[in-house]
């Protein structure tokens, strides 16, 4: 079986800042792997030992994007892609999903693709969705638990709004996983040692079918963001001792509107 399971290099930190453009300045922070993937990274790894095959891997950014594909290797996948290049800058998440779509297309046919349901930086649980609708490929979202894995079918719990369904779908296909479908293994010191100077597959626009800058980037990209901000912490608290608490509680409650009293 082949499989790619997408990836992303997300800040570290909720203290970050844009640019001109609204887009994000992702040089000079922290960054690490999107943790949401890492649970697609190890339903990849569980299905490979079962069922045996290859794992690639793909991300989209800057050079230092690498960093999340050594990551990768450190974990046990076997081959990993780099879509990289000046005019993919300031995608929004139609562009990025298109950008990861013409990526798959160059890296060879799969039989299945992973992504983690959404990510830390964006969390619009989007370009899953939109990747496999660009590659024409049925989609299943929010997978809770791989079922059975068959010959050219996968059968999947998929976690809704009030009940769980199971669904058989047909290769090639994407799916998005929830966290906690598996519980992701730590990198390994020994595989870090041996994939140190693996190769790492860079793809720019010029390797791609289609060239068209206006569909990539900034320019391909029908939404900007105005504003982004890390949300207001508010530390304050009050220490409470003595009786009634409970009444104490609920009067207070009451007054801020959180909960109503009956007349």
């Amino acid at each position: 079986m082949k499989i790619l399971t997408c990836i992303k290099q997300v800040p570290g930190t909720t203290e970050v800042k844009l640019d001109e453009n609204g887009n994000l300045i992702r040089s000079g922070i922290d960054a690490k792997m999107n943790p949401y993937d890492l649970y697609a990274i190890e339903t990849a790894l569980k299905i490979r030992e079962d069922k045996g095959g290859k794992i690639s891997v793909m991300t989209m950014g800057p050079p230092q994007a690498k960093e999340v594909i050594r990551e990768a290797y450190m974990m046990g996948l076997d081959e990993g892609y780099l879509l990289t290049d000046r005019r993919f800058a300031g995608a929004d998440v139609l562009s990025t999903s298109y950008t990861l779509s013409q990526g798959a297309y160059q890296a060879g046919d799969f039989d299945l693709i992973l992504c983690g349901k959404q990510t830390t930086d964006g969390d619009t649980a989007q370009v899953g969705p939109e990747m496999a609708e660009y590659l024409g490929i049925p989609h299943v979202a929010n997978v809770k638990a791989i079922v059975e894995v068959k010959e050219k079918s996968i059968v999947l719990e998929v976690e809704m709004p009030t009940t769980i369904q199971t669904v058989e779908v047909t290769y090639p296909c994407l799916i998005t996983v929830e966290k906690g479908i598996y519980q992701p293994r730590l990198p390994s010191y020994r595989l870090k040692k041996k994939t140190k100077y693996q190769e790492i597959i860079e793809l720019t626009l010029d390797n791609f079918k289609d060239k068209n800058e206006k569909r990539y980037g900034l320019s391909g990209s029908p939404t900007q963001v105005e504003e982004i901000f890390p949300p207001e912490q508010n530390t304050t608290s009050e220490r409470w001792e003595g009786e009634h608490l409970g009444t104490r509680l609920f009067d207070q409650l009451v007054d801020l509107k959180f909960i109503y009293k009956n007349k």
